[in-house]
Protein backbone atom coordinates (compact mmCIF):
# COMPACT_ATOMS: atom_id res chain seq x y z
CA UNK A 1 0.00 0.00 0.00
CA UNK A 2 0.96 3.67 -0.40
CA UNK A 3 2.84 5.25 2.57
CA UNK A 4 2.46 8.89 1.33
CA UNK A 5 -1.80 8.84 0.61
CA UNK A 6 -3.45 10.85 3.28
CA UNK A 7 -7.06 10.06 4.12
CA UNK A 8 -8.96 12.70 5.47
CA UNK A 9 -12.83 13.31 6.39
CA UNK A 10 -11.79 17.19 6.04
CA UNK A 11 -14.19 19.01 3.57
CA UNK A 12 -12.23 21.28 3.36
CA UNK A 13 -10.00 19.48 0.93
CA UNK A 14 -12.28 17.85 -0.98
CA UNK A 15 -11.87 19.39 -5.05
CA UNK A 16 -15.29 19.29 -6.03
CA UNK A 17 -14.82 20.32 -9.30
CA UNK A 18 -12.59 16.85 -9.91
CA UNK A 19 -15.50 14.50 -8.27
CA UNK A 20 -18.37 16.77 -10.03
CA UNK A 21 -16.41 15.95 -13.25
CA UNK A 22 -15.73 12.38 -12.57
CA UNK A 23 -19.44 12.05 -11.57
CA UNK A 24 -20.90 13.58 -14.36
CA UNK A 25 -18.79 12.70 -17.67
CA UNK A 26 -16.96 9.28 -16.17
CA UNK A 27 -18.77 7.14 -13.66
CA UNK A 28 -21.11 4.44 -14.93
CA UNK A 29 -23.60 5.49 -12.16
CA UNK A 30 -23.56 9.24 -12.04
CA UNK A 31 -23.39 10.67 -15.51
CA UNK A 32 -25.18 13.93 -16.06
CA UNK A 33 -24.81 14.43 -12.45
CA UNK A 34 -25.21 18.44 -11.70
CA UNK A 35 -22.52 20.55 -9.63
CA UNK A 36 -25.06 21.49 -7.19
CA UNK A 37 -26.72 17.81 -6.65
CA UNK A 38 -22.56 16.71 -6.21
CA UNK A 39 -22.41 19.60 -3.04
CA UNK A 40 -25.61 19.40 -1.96
CA UNK A 41 -24.57 15.38 -1.55
CA UNK A 42 -21.27 15.87 -0.14
CA UNK A 43 -23.21 18.29 2.44
CA UNK A 44 -25.03 15.63 3.79
CA UNK A 45 -22.79 12.96 3.44
CA UNK A 46 -19.69 11.43 5.48
CA UNK A 47 -16.92 11.93 2.79
CA UNK A 48 -13.92 10.96 2.19
CA UNK A 49 -10.90 11.80 0.30
CA UNK A 50 -7.76 10.41 -0.61
CA UNK A 51 -4.78 12.63 -1.64
CA UNK A 52 -1.23 12.42 -2.65
CA UNK A 53 0.95 15.68 -2.60
CA UNK A 54 -2.13 17.59 -1.53
CA UNK A 55 -3.59 16.07 -5.00
CA UNK A 56 -6.70 14.76 -4.38
CA UNK A 57 -6.56 10.96 -5.78
CA UNK A 58 -9.67 9.33 -4.03
CA UNK A 59 -13.05 9.98 -2.75
CA UNK A 60 -16.17 8.10 -1.29
CA UNK A 61 -19.46 9.42 0.56
CA UNK A 62 -21.03 7.15 3.28
CA UNK A 63 -24.94 8.38 3.48
CA UNK A 64 -26.12 7.22 7.39
CA UNK A 65 -27.82 8.25 10.24
CA UNK A 66 -24.52 7.14 12.54
CA UNK A 67 -26.56 4.94 14.08
CA UNK A 68 -28.41 2.35 12.47
CA UNK A 69 -27.78 2.16 8.12
CA UNK A 70 -25.10 3.18 6.70
CA UNK A 71 -25.30 3.30 2.49
CA UNK A 72 -21.32 3.46 0.75
CA UNK A 73 -21.69 5.41 -2.78
CA UNK A 74 -19.09 7.23 -5.05
CA UNK A 75 -16.22 5.14 -4.44
CA UNK A 76 -13.52 6.87 -6.79
CA UNK A 77 -10.09 6.46 -7.49
CA UNK A 78 -8.85 8.61 -10.13
CA UNK A 79 -7.44 6.51 -13.06
CA UNK A 80 -4.05 7.55 -13.29
CA UNK A 81 -3.78 6.26 -9.26
CA UNK A 82 -5.65 2.79 -9.64
CA UNK A 83 -3.49 -0.27 -8.77
CA UNK A 84 -1.77 1.55 -5.93
CA UNK A 85 -4.18 0.11 -3.25
CA UNK A 86 -5.63 3.31 -2.43
CA UNK A 87 -9.27 1.99 -2.93
CA UNK A 88 -8.30 -0.05 0.33
CA UNK A 89 -7.00 2.75 2.07
CA UNK A 90 -10.22 4.52 1.96
CA UNK A 91 -12.35 1.47 2.61
CA UNK A 92 -10.09 0.72 5.12
CA UNK A 93 -11.16 4.44 6.48
CA UNK A 94 -14.67 3.80 5.81
CA UNK A 95 -15.16 0.52 7.69
CA UNK A 96 -12.95 1.41 10.75
CA UNK A 97 -14.40 4.99 11.29
CA UNK A 98 -15.64 5.91 14.86
CA UNK A 99 -18.91 7.07 13.73
CA UNK A 100 -19.51 3.79 11.32
CA UNK A 101 -18.59 1.23 14.43
CA UNK A 102 -21.41 -1.04 15.19
CA UNK A 103 -23.74 -0.24 12.22
CA UNK A 104 -26.12 -2.78 11.67
CA UNK A 105 -26.98 -2.54 8.21
CA UNK A 106 -24.23 -1.32 5.92
CA UNK A 107 -25.05 -1.02 1.86
CA UNK A 108 -23.74 -0.68 -1.73
CA UNK A 109 -23.97 -1.39 -4.76
CA UNK A 110 -21.23 -2.44 -7.27
CA UNK A 111 -20.84 -3.71 -11.11
CA UNK A 112 -17.64 -4.84 -11.06
CA UNK A 113 -15.81 -4.39 -7.76
CA UNK A 114 -17.27 -7.32 -5.45
CA UNK A 115 -13.49 -8.27 -4.93
CA UNK A 116 -12.74 -5.16 -2.90
CA UNK A 117 -15.73 -5.32 -1.15
CA UNK A 118 -15.60 -8.44 0.21
CA UNK A 119 -12.25 -8.14 1.29
CA UNK A 120 -14.32 -5.47 3.91
CA UNK A 121 -17.16 -8.03 4.78
CA UNK A 122 -20.10 -7.21 2.16
CA UNK A 123 -21.36 -9.70 0.82
CA UNK A 124 -24.49 -10.25 -1.55
CA UNK A 125 -27.82 -9.34 0.22
CA UNK A 126 -29.07 -11.65 2.87
CA UNK A 127 -32.37 -11.24 2.57
CA UNK A 128 -33.01 -10.07 -0.91
CA UNK A 129 -36.67 -11.11 -1.07
CA UNK A 130 -37.31 -8.19 1.75
CA UNK A 131 -35.54 -5.10 -0.46
CA UNK A 132 -37.37 -3.07 -2.70
CA UNK A 133 -36.13 0.43 -4.41
CA UNK A 134 -37.76 3.06 -6.12
CA UNK A 135 -34.69 4.11 -8.95
CA UNK A 136 -34.55 6.44 -11.45
CA UNK A 137 -31.79 6.02 -13.47
CA UNK A 138 -32.08 8.93 -16.22
CA UNK A 139 -33.34 11.68 -12.92
CA UNK A 140 -29.36 13.47 -14.27
CA UNK A 141 -30.16 13.70 -17.81
CA UNK A 142 -33.51 14.24 -17.96
CA UNK A 143 -34.65 18.46 -18.55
Amino acid sequence: MRENVLISEDKELLNLSLIHDFLSNESAWAKGISLQTVKTSVENSLCIGAYINNVQVGFCRVITDYATFANLVDVIVWPKYRGQAISKLIMKSVIEHHKLVGIRRFTLATTDAHGLYKQFGFNALNKPETFMERYDGNVYTRS
